[in-house]
């Protein structure tokens, strides 16, 4: 499913009165594009850098990288690939730049939906504490591939494409992942 209209959008010089309607245009490229992708690009972010005041400005940053690049997506290319690409280079450079800082990431409570039952609310998010510490312990490549596959549902070849690499990697990546995650996690029952 096409979302944006992407022929020639190297915006060629326009006279005074094209350019508001080609503004109002570009407007729309880029609101449909953060409409359709906007949520899981930020959760993807929010689960990387394990901080969601940070991942709302690289959400941000990923849709402005992207809106300025979007003349070299190949039509023939999924746009949902392309921008978590686009959403991981982002967050490699925030975590590298926090390193040098000296700055840590602290892991935040993930977003729990509220019941009546405190009881259960409390092994909800005791749950979610634990598969995110079981995350956290897997290297960036390896974490990223498995939420690009599990929470985001994306294809192998997608993966392979928006991360840069074969698809034997990848798929050798997230099966690694997962005995790491299902050997931490049975450490911890």
């Amino acid at each position: 499913m096409a979302i944006l209209a992407r022929p020639g959008l190297a915006f060629p010089a326009r006279s005074d009165a094209e350019a508001p309607r080609a503004l109002e245009a570009e407007h729309a490229q880029l609101s449909a594009l953060y409409e359709a992708h906007g949520a899981r690009i930020h959760r993807f972010l929010r689960d990387l850098l394990g901080d969601a005041t940070l991942a709302k400005d690289a959400t941000q940053e990923t849709f402005m990288r992207a809106y300025r690049k979007l003349a070299t997506l190949d039509p023939a290319m999924s746009v949902a690939p392309w921008l978590f690409g686009i959403a991981r280079n982002v967050s490699l450079e925030l975590r590298k730049a926090r390193f040098r800082a000296g700055r840590t990431f602290v892991q935040q409570d993930a977003d729990a939906a509220s019941s009546d039952c405190p009881e259960r609310d409390f092994l909800g998010r005791e749950a979610l504490k634990q598969v995110g510490a079981a995350l956290v312990q897997l290297p960036e490549e390896r974490r990223a591939m498995l939420l690009l596959r599990l929470d985001h549902g994306l294809s192998y070849d997608d993966i392979a494409v928006t991360m840069g690499c074969s698809l034997a990697k990848v798929k050798v990546e997230i099966f690694r992942a997962r005995e790491t995650l299902r050997g931490v996690m049975g450490e911890r029952s």
